[in-house]
């Protein structure tokens, strides 16, 4: 059972064939007309809304290589399915060369027929989302690369277009991975501007013995190892940003000489009695509640307050899933270009909902890792759910609108989003068909596919499409 209805054009100058594609397309639920002619095909083709032609390669006015080489390159959206009786290996693979989705060869069985068109219309409609988030994707690349379609996240790209050209400091919040110091370097570029410094320090990396001398600077023999004079991470930033990751984990001495900076705007290097002037604008960044540490007596209450500004808080991935289509496309194409032997175009509608209902402990990051191991060991043009890792099968999925969009601009897309949304809808109940009709008769397909009255390589078909195998009989 095709997963959507397709208007579906068979230009055969065998009227029986037409006949036969009808009956068996119809009773799959299809929208059918026939034409008996080449040319008065390609013509309907080209003023008509069909989805997909079934084309015969013999005809006697216009040769079916003719009338594809027509089809796609006036009608590129257009899906082209072979048939033929002279299904000869060489001619198979030359009309595919030349754009057809796939070839059936005369006779064929309703059973070949129907499985050819599903295949073909699940192929359509997997580009199609894969085309509308790539439009997405060129949509929002204007605000620095934050990405997403969320609520969460377009009120920081709000945020960020107001709070940039100021001088405040700001602390951004977020657990790991969620992507605090790219919007750290957003407020950055739109402020200060990117031809001037941005110096990000990780202060959980650095030696708490070595932090004061690594922000403020040394002088020739200040300490053991000072063999010459250092300029500090703020004097590498002077005129730009000082980027403090993990500001929660400098010790409490560190953090009152960050507080006097803060208030004077000078740094005094290690072993120098005399100060000098900076001009830089601080960021600050955790994964830790900076208030609740307060309390504790593990961050200073004055330090807090000044860097406390303006606070922005980064949502984890897990509650922001509508952004992770756009996200996992984004890694996709920034992973081919690193890799230009990948034939990874896209995702999958399977692949995709399985990355929506993954948790994402490391959030941004852990997508952005697994997009780039999938993109560099995956053999073929869209990434399936059969292609990720195991964690990624042990949870059931959640609801497919969670793909939705924003809110429509037109008429037209407010009823392609809608068709895309029943669309993905009706995959999970068409999964869960196939689970429980599997369940029922012990995982024996012939059993299944009897009972629920389809043939068994349509419903064969099925278990392919949602990767269905054994081992999902928990995963109702």
């Amino acid at each position: 059972m095709p997963n959507t209805k397709a208007r579906i054009l068979v230009i055969d100058d065998e009227r029986s064939i037409g006949i036969s594609c009808r009956r068996i397309l119809q009773e799959e639920g299809h929208l059918v007309d026939t034409c008996l002619s080449g040319v008065e095909g390609v013509r309907q083709v080209l003023s008509g809304d069909y989805d997909l032609v079934l084309l015969d390669l013999n005809m006697p006015d216009l040769s079916g290589m003719e009338a594809l080489k027509i089809i796609r390159r006036e009608a590129p959206d257009v899906c082209v399915i072979i048939i033929t009786g002279y299904a000869s290996i060489q001619t198979s693979i030359e009309a595919i060369k030349k754009g057809a989705f796939h070839y059936v060869p005369k006779p064929f069985t309703p059973e070949e027929l129907a499985l050819a068109v599903s295949k073909a219309m699940e192929d359509r409609d997997m580009r199609h989302q894969n085309d509308f988030l790539r439009q997405e994707l060129q949509r929002l690349k204007g605000d620095h690369n934050i990405l997403g379609r969320s609520k969460a996240i377009e009120d920081i790209r709000r945020q960020i277009v107001k709070i940039a050209p100021t001088s405040f400091t700001v602390t951004i919040y977020g657990e790991s991975g969620t992507g605090k110091e790219l919007v750290a370097h957003a407020i950055h570029d739109m402020g200060i501007g990117p031809d001037k410094p941005f110096v990000p320090v990780d202060i959980s990396s650095v030696s708490p013995n070595l932090i004061e001398s690594e922000l403020f600077g040394h002088v020739r023999g200040a300490f053991t190892g000072a063999t010459s004079n250092r300029p500090g991470y703020f004097s590498y930033a002077n005129g730009g940003t000082l980027f403090l990751d993990e500001i929660a984990n400098m010790s409490l001495e560190v953090q009152g000489k960050l507080l006097r900076v803060l208030e004077n705007r000078k740094v005094r290097p290690v072993g120098r009695e005399l100060e000098q002037d900076v001009d830089v604008r601080i960021i600050a960044a955790t994964n830790r509640d900076l208030f609740e540490l307060v309390e504790e007596g593990r961050f200073r209450e004055d330090l807090y307050y000044r860097l406390n500004v303006i606070p922005i808080t980064l949502p984890p991935l897990r509650e922001r899933p509508e952004d992770i289509p756009v996200l996992a496309l984004q890694f996709l194409n920034k992973a081919r270009s690193e890799s230009p032997q990948s034939p990874a175009e896209g995702f999958t509608t399977a692949a995709m909902a399985r990355f929506i209902s993954h948790e994402w402990p490391g959030n941004v990051r852990e997508l952005r890792n697994i997009v780039e191991r999938l993109v560099a060991t995956v053999d073929a043009t869209h990434i399936d759910a059969s292609h990720l890792p195991s964690a990624f099968h042990d949870k059931k999925l959640k609801d497919p609108s969670m793909l939705a969009t924003t809110i429509p601009l037109s008429a037209q897309d407010l009823k392609e989003e809608k068709k895309r949304l029943k669309e993905l809808v009706f995959r999970k109940v068409e999964r869960d068909f196939v689970l429980a009709a599997l369940e029922r008769s012990d995982w024996n397909v012939s059993r299944a596919s009897e009972e629920v009255q389809m043939a068994r390589p349509n419903f064969h078909a099925l278990m392919r499409k949602h990767s269905i195998r054994r081992e999902d009989g928990d995963d109702s």
